[in-house]
């Protein structure tokens, strides 16, 4: 019976970036205006969280080539 494998890859640029920014970004590169409340963080709220990309470039060879406003712009 063949073995099935499959291995999960963080994808990004491996910089951190807040939802403010990213919503900030989307909203110049699109000119579109996105609704958004500012609120105290939640009880359990992580403080940071992002990608390690290490995984992807070492076995795919992948990193990104596109900027927080290319990938805007093309979503």
């Amino acid at each position: 019976m063949p073995r099935h494998f499959s291995q999960t890859y963080n994808l990004g640029t491996g910089q951190g970036v807040s939802v403010l920014q990213l919503v900030k970004a989307f909203e110049a590169v699109t000119d579109t205006k996105v609704p958004y409340e500012l609120k105290p963080r939640r009880e359990g709220d992580i403080v940071s969280m992002f990608a390690n990309t290490t995984l992807a470039k070492n076995e795919l060879g992948w990193t990104a080539k596109y900027s927080l406003e290319n990938m805007c712009k093309s979503s």
